[in-house]
């Protein structure tokens, strides 16, 4: 048996020295680096499938845009095929879930594979106090996971570009492309962050893998929901004007309704009344309607003149809607509120990792 050469205390003293910041940075990523790798080649194969179809989107889109006149039937047919190519992706509903999986598999397990299996208690005899472990997992793992998903975001926006011709930013919930406004913009990058902390905060309270997962996908689900239905078009007070019976095509119609000398009337109501006023006007309107019109012009005049008769006749048809020039506040709106969301959750876990996790 050697002599100690450390002077009395010195060893004491050193074990107590928190073990600096980097040296966590490590060990998470040691830990973790097989779950980061697993997110980036799931991002980078979802990003080379959609480039390699939105070339063939963007080729057909370039002639349809460049096909005279754009009523003959092979310009009809251009057309059709561009609003009909990859109708799994076009509605954006499949990339919704992105930000859903890699919350639920690479935040969700981040404390609750500790927690399950015990070895927090080892990790918490290393001189690294429970909230500096915690933070030391969750914030470089979260940075990195919105860093990716932002990065995606920019080919997710090339590639629906054909889509958004028209100006239409918004494609609300009750558009064939409702989920795209969550998939551009600074939004998506947001509810990715928003999917993490969710898992995380979930792991420490399940404390197992498994669960934590399915809670998070479950979770994650009615958040985008309530936000899609309820909650975005409430950012902003609508517009609400009357008789506006040719809305911009970019603006998201929240709602319509008809009044009669202040009295609301129900849509089973208006439909009667419409119908009425159709067949009513329908021999006019037709000898009316510009010739050489094709049956689609001629319905739309049929349509707006039959709405100009009932205004005529004291009816009136209100239009609440968002125009399309509140796109980026509507998107910063929802970044900001998910931004101070997943800060909270974040915080609360750290808060139970204190109180609760021994």
């Amino acid at each position: 048996m050697t002599a100690r050469t450390v002077p009395p205390g010195r060893e004491e003293d050193a074990s107590l020295r928190p073990v600096p910041w980097r040296g966590m940075a490590w060990v998470t990523w040691r830990q973790h680096r097989i779950a980061l790798a697993g997110a980036a080649v799931f991002l980078c194969a979802l990003a080379a499938c959609l480039w390699r179809v939105g070339l063939g989107l963007h080729q057909v889109y370039s002639a349809a845009a460049a096909c005279h006149p754009a009523t003959s039937p092979i310009c009809d047919q251009l057309q059709t095929k561009v609003a009909g190519m990859d109708a799994i992706l076009a509605n954006g509903y499949v990339l919704q879930a992105v930000p859903a999986v890699i919350g639920a598999f690479l935040g969700a397990p981040v404390l609750a594979r500790e927690l399950e299996t015990g070895t927090f208690r080892y990790a918490w005899t290393q001189g690294f106090s429970r909230w500096r472990w915690t933070l030391a997992k969750l914030v470089p793992l979260a940075a990195a996971a919105t860093a990716g998903a932002g990065a995606f975001s920019f080919v997710v926006s090339w590639y629906y570009r054909p889509y958004l011709t028209n100006g239409n930013l918004f494609l609300p919930e009750t558009s064939p492309l409702a989920g795209l406004f969550a998939l551009r913009g600074v939004v998506f990058a947001a509810w990715t962050l928003a999917a993490f902390a969710i898992g995380a905060l979930a792991g420490m309270l399940i404390r197992r893998v498994v669960p934590a997962i399915a809670a998070t996908l479950a979770v994650y689900a009615g958040l985008a929901f309530a936000a899609g239905l309820y909650l975005r078009e409430h950012y902003l007070a609508p517009h609400v004007v009357r008789n506006l019976f040719s809305p911009p095509a970019t603006a998201w119609i929240i709602r319509q309704w008809w009044t009669d000398g202040g009295r609301t009337l129900s849509e089973s109501t208006m439909n009667q009344r419409l119908s009425a006023m159709f067949y009513r006007l329908m021999p006019a309107v037709h000898a009316s309607a510009p010739k050489g019109s094709d049956v689609k012009e001629q319905k739309l005049w049929t349509n707006l003149d039959v709405l100009h008769s009932l205004a005529r006749h004291g009816y009136t048809q209100w239009t609440s809607y968002q125009p399309a020039s509140r796109f980026w506040p509507f998107q910063w709106i929802e970044s900001g509120w998910l931004l101070a969301l997943s800060v909270l959750l974040i915080a609360a876990t750290v808060w139970l990792v204190r109180r609760r996790a021994a």
